[in-house]
């Protein structure tokens, strides 16, 4: 049973780094593209809040397609720890009080996609013909 997923360990990689990537770029869209409408609607580049919308929409349509993966999956992992301590942790100091468990989760997701890379669907793994 312990090898059970184990022959689609890649496949499940570039799963999880497109799901990231969808994520954030959907926040991207919502600053930037108003869709869908919400809170952070016509966000300005110049503000804490839009830069971390330039992030997400141009490191999630990175990361959903796969291309440069571990570097910008690195970026994007220390924006989810900035985000952390300049958004929640001022709010409490446990994150199911803040409201940051989500965010902690991103950044340990990423960094861990920053080291294993994009797996089996990336584009990477297309234009380097790497392994990972």
């Amino acid at each position: 049973m312990e090898n059970f997923l184990k022959p689609y360990t890649s496949q499940l990689l570039s799963l999880l780094r497109i799901v990231i990537g969808l994520m954030l770029f959907h926040h991207g869209t919502t600053k930037f593209l108003n869709f869908p409408v919400g809170q952070f609607n016509n966000t300005s580049p110049q503000t804490m809040v839009g830069a971390a919308g330039v992030l997400e929409l141009v490191g999630g349509a990175l990361l959903l397609i796969g291309l440069f993966t571990r570097p910008v999956a690195f970026i994007l992992s220390g924006f989810a720890a900035v985000a952390y301590f300049y958004a929640h942790s001022p709010r409490g100091l446990y994150p199911i009080y803040n409201g940051g468990e989500t965010v902690i989760l991103l950044a340990f997701a990423l960094i861990y996609i920053a080291a294993a890379g994009g797996g089996a669907w990336s584009a990477d793994r297309s234009f380097r013909g790497t392994k990972d």
